[in-house]
């Protein structure tokens, strides 16, 4: 049962172990996680959960292709992908084990797919090219040169997974989940840390926390720096990149995911055809940094344009060519929290535990975009084992519990 933060406990008097600071589908994993080692309370500056990042996404469960071998983005995302599914099966929740391709159009593409699926063999990635005579047979609308397999990859519903988490947190009596509550300043305390909040109606709140997560998403660097204040570092901003997703009025072309070779430093995988749990045919994202808000806080601008469609277009049929441009039509929007600005190299989640800064007990995760989602589980046990707790770095570590 959600609360509101005047009616659980005088304001004074409230003191927990752990607060996290967003709820998205992170800062809910993460607060699930946390809840198993004393009290939590998981703040949420909105009224409805994880409606920015966690809700604006392509639902996909990823295998761990892309990313380099030693980053956090593939280590967490392989365990993530094995950790869900195993929820996803043993509480029936709503999830598709479509299977992706990822297609090349010329020798520069089909070399970046034979060094990925290289890499995919020292990660123990299922991973495998298939015969011009199967392509035709499985998918005879998709153009490609050559396609990668990768038959673990699948789809999700992303809100279901949220509840799953949002469940495991109040069902612990000691912890609860408030919305419409911001985080206004982050102080040190003699035990930890002294974090005060406003609701929308503009009643404060002080929360003594013995440990702070910022899982604040979009936001996450404004949170990082409010705890930081003089030392916060440069490298922790954020820049903002958007995504674009169009709806197809016509027939589903595809059975399974298709995606183009990944952009240059992977800002962002192309635009990509995906299929939804109902079997509805979904393309996009296209990738472009934006501005911004003049207010950091303020929520950004999430309208897809329309003169985006064309481009959207000419990317999409160059591997299904069938695609009629008067079929696509606009359907929503996400933005990603990047660390690497325009031009700039590949940067991994960053999750830093402060005591090198001194401020021990304080957790900044920036930086969470694709695949965050996948992640989400295996992130939570991360956090844990940077606050000094024993880590489940296991597929079942949902379901033994």
């Amino acid at each position: 049962m959600r609360a509101s933060l005047r009616v659980m406990r005088p304001a004074a008097d409230l003191s927990v172990k752990h607060l996290v600071i967003g709820g998205g589908v992170v800062g809910l994993a993460t607060a699930a996680r946390l809840s198993r080692e004393g009290s939590t309370i998981l703040l949420e500056k909105n009224t409805v959960l994880g409606e920015e990042v966690s809700a604006r996404n392509s639902e996909v469960l990823h295998a761990g292709l892309y990313y380099p071998e030693d980053s956090l983005k593939t280590k967490l995302c392989i365990l993530g992908k094995l950790m869900l599914t195993e929820a996803c099966k043993q509480y029936s929740l709503p999830w598709k084990n479509t299977g992706k391709w990822v297609v090349a159009q010329n020798d520069e593409e089909s070399k970046f797919l034979a060094d990925l699926e290289v890499k995919a063999k020292r990660l123990g990635v299922p991973l495998h090219f298939i015969s011009e005579a199967t392509r035709l047979a499985e998918e005879p609308k998709v153009r490609c040169k050559e396609a990668l397999v990768s038959p673990s990859t699948g789809i999700l519903d992303s809100h279901a997974i949220m509840q799953f988490f949002e469940g495991r947190i109040t069902a612990n009596e000691d912890s609860n989940i408030v919305t419409h509550t911001k985080a206004v300043s982050i102080a040190k305390s003699d035990s930890g840390y002294l974090v005060d909040t406003v609701d929308r109606e503009g009643e404060r709140c002080l929360i003594e926390a013995d440990s702070v997560v910022n899982c604040a998403g979009l936001y996450a660097d404004l949170v990082a720096q409010m705890a930081l204040g003089d030392a916060f570092p440069a490298h922790y901003r954020q820049y903002y990149c958007k995504g674009n997703y169009y709806a197809y009025s016509r027939k589903t072309l595809v059975s399974r995911l298709i995606y183009p070779v990944p952009e240059k430093n992977l800002k962002g995988l192309g635009v990509h055809v995906t299929i939804d749990l109902a079997g509805h045919m979904r393309f996009g994202p296209d990738a472009f940094y934006i501005d911004r808000p003049t207010d950091p806080w303020a929520a950004p601008d999430y309208t897809v344009y329309e003169y985006h469609l064309d481009d959207a277009h000419k990317a999409i049929t160059k591997y299904l060519p069938e695609v009629k441009r008067d079929a696509l039509y606009a359907d929503y929007s996400g933005i990603r929290p990047k660390l690497a600005g325009p031009g700039e190299p590949f940067r991994d989640f960053l999750i830093e535990e402060e005591s090198a800064r001194g401020f021990p007990g304080l957790v900044n995760l920036l930086g969470i975009e694709s695949p965050g989602l996948t992640s989400s589980p295996a992130i939570a046990e991360h956090v844990a084992e940077k606050l000094g707790y024993n880590p489940c770095y296991r597929p079942d570590a949902l379901t033994s519990h």
